[in-house]
C-alpha cells in the first residue's frame, strides 16, 4: 500500500479563495459615513464614554464613603 500525503484540509484554498471574493463584495455593498456624520458620531460616542465614566466615578466614590462609614 502506498502512504498518503496529507496536504491539509481539501479544497481548503478554494474555500479562502471564495471567502475573500464574497468579503470583497460585501465590503462594496457597505454605506461608509462623510466626514461631518463621522465626526459627529464620534463625537457623541466620545461624550457618552465620558459621561459613563463620570457616572461610575461618583457612585465608586459614593459606596466608598458609605464603606468607611458603616465599617469605620
Amino acid at each position: 500500500m502506498e502512504a498518503q500525503k496529507s496536504t491539509g484540509i481539501p479544497g481548503a484554498s478554494k474555500q479562502i479563495g471564495k471567502f475573500l471574493k464574497e468579503t470583497r463584495e460585501e465590503l462594496g455593498k457597505v454605506v461608509w459615513p462623510d466626514r461631518k456624520q463621522l465626526i459627529s458620531e464620534s463625537t457623541a460616542v466620545i461624550l457618552m464614554v465620558i459621561l459613563s465614566a463620570t457616572i461610575i466615578y461618583f457612585v465608586d466614590s459614593f459606596f466608598k464613603w458609605v464603606s468607611a462609614q458603616v465599617f469605620g
